[in-house]
């Protein structure tokens, strides 16, 4: 029995506008993208991932009746908030686009998914470093919670104050000094860093100006005379940004500080409810591109249950993993993961979803799957686990597995013919496994 404690459903700060108003907002925002997502989903090859081609940019500005410049702006935002999707140089309607009219959820997903992208809607100051860059898009997210705490106005210099000290803060973090400090440590700076160029507060000024303008430009918040204040969506989004950090700092199993792979095997016996809470309060523990790729390369281990529990963790992630996912369909030990999480993704019902794996692939993943199953499961579960082959006969099972070519199916077919009640069946099973170890027919 699970003792395990239920966190009530948190609300958001007293004033916060209720989700459909939020979604009307969120749809605003978007309008110029959604007007150019639907034209770029029926226009042939509009143009690469890059900025679209001069042909099509003048096509969709004479059909939209916008100017290049908001057709490159609204491009750019449909693409970042998965309204439209790139196959090569077609573009497709994102499945957010398809319920955009309907599903204040996937308005605001989609919204979200914008404002986590602020720092490449709006480019970067011409002449800093990427270093520096970097920086300030990692401390931009303390400058928004004070926003979000004082619920109102800010002035500027307030602000400035904050991301200096934040950088400054992660310097130390990395043990770095700037240029011309800390001699003692040596001429190359201590041995986990190195020297950085010493800041100046007009860099930090500049910075912060392009980030608050950046933010501006997603409908996060609103520049005044020397002062800024969070819109109701900005506001609401950091507030939900602060909830999934106090998520993470209540994971009840420990999780949050462990590898992806202990990580999962610390949810392999949780039940999908509370398995979800505990992905999403690892992953509000790291950025998103770090946790993506950490959970890719234990799925490309040779645990498969570890396999299928990575891609149920990339489900709590949702749009942001969508590009890496999508990479890994040419990985054959990946791909029908990497199909079923795409379907669900794009809105198949997870029940029907199996239906886009060809019988190859389906047989293979009924392998990886058993091979979790003999590794950490019960006999039990191995046997049931035959009711779920596309094959429908024992035979022609055996048959198709033989041929799939899984480096797991001897192991999987002694094991199933160990545990498997029925004599008979049984020893066709294990006359199988012969077969495929011995390279027989």
């Amino acid at each position: 029995m699970s003792t395990r404690r239920t966190r009530p459903a948190p609300r958001p700060p007293e004033g916060t506008p209720p989700r459909p108003e939020l979604a009307r907002q969120a749809r605003a925002v978007l309008a110029d993208a959604v007007r150019i997502a639907h034209w770029a989903a029926g226009a042939p090859a509009p143009g690469s991932s890059a900025p679209l081609a001069a042909q099509a940019l003048e096509r969709a500005a004479t059909a939209l009746e916008l100017s290049p410049a908001q057709v490159r702006a609204g491009w750019d935002r449909a693409r970042l908030a998965g309204l439209i999707e790139l196959h090569g140089d077609t573009a497709r309607p994102g499945w957010r686009l398809r319920a955009w009219d309907r599903d204040d959820s996937a308005v605001l997903r989609g919204w979200v998914a914008l404002f986590d992208a602020w720092s490449l809607v709006h480019s970067a100051p011409e002449g800093v470093e990427a270093g520096a860059v970097a920086e300030a898009v990692e401390a931009v997210p303390q400058v928004l919670s004070l926003l979000q705490l004082s619920a109102g106005p800010v002035p500027v210099p307030a602000l400035l104050d904050l991301l200096a000290q934040r950088i400054t803060e992660l310097h130390e973090e990395r043990c770095e000094v700037p240029y011309g400090a800390g001699r003692a440590a040596g001429p190359s700076g201590p041995a986990t860093g190195g020297p950085v160029p010493e800041r100046s507060a007009d860099l930090d000024a500049l910075l912060l100006d392009w980030a608050l303008e950046g933010l501006a430009a997603v409908g996060a918040l609103t520049l005044g005379s020397g002062h800024a204040t969070l819109t109701p969506l900005g506001n609401w989004a950091v507030w939900v940004k602060l909830e999934q950090i106090c998520v993470a700092a209540q994971s009840p199993a420990g999780n949050i500080e462990q590898s992806a792979a202990d990580m999962l095997l610390g949810c392999a016996r949780l039940t999908p409810g509370p398995a979800r809470d505990e992905y999403r309060a690892w992953l509000a523990a790291r950025t998103v591109g770090s946790a993506v790729t950490e959970l890719l390369a234990v799925a490309r281990g040779e645990d498969a249950l570890l396999r299928g529990l990575a891609f149920e963790a990339l489900r709590v992630v949702g749009a942001s993993a969508e590009p890496e996912v999508r990479a890994v369909l040419t990985h054959p030990s990946l791909r029908p993961y990497a199909l079923l999480w795409l379907a669900e993704y794009e809105g198949a019902d997870p029940d029907d979803a199996q239906e886009i794996l060809s019988r190859e692939e389906a047989t293979w993943l009924w392998v990886d799957t058993a091979a979790a199953v003999a590794d950490h499961g019960e006999t039990g579960l191995l046997v049931r686990h035959l009711d779920s082959a596309v094959q429908g006969t024992v035979p022609a099972l055996l048959d198709e597995v033989r041929a799939v070519g899984h480096p797991r199916t001897v192991q999987v077919l002694v094991a199933l013919a160990a545990a498997h009640p029925d004599p008979a069946l049984a020893k066709a099973v294990r006359r199988a496994a012969f077969q495929v170890h011995t390279g027989g027919a």
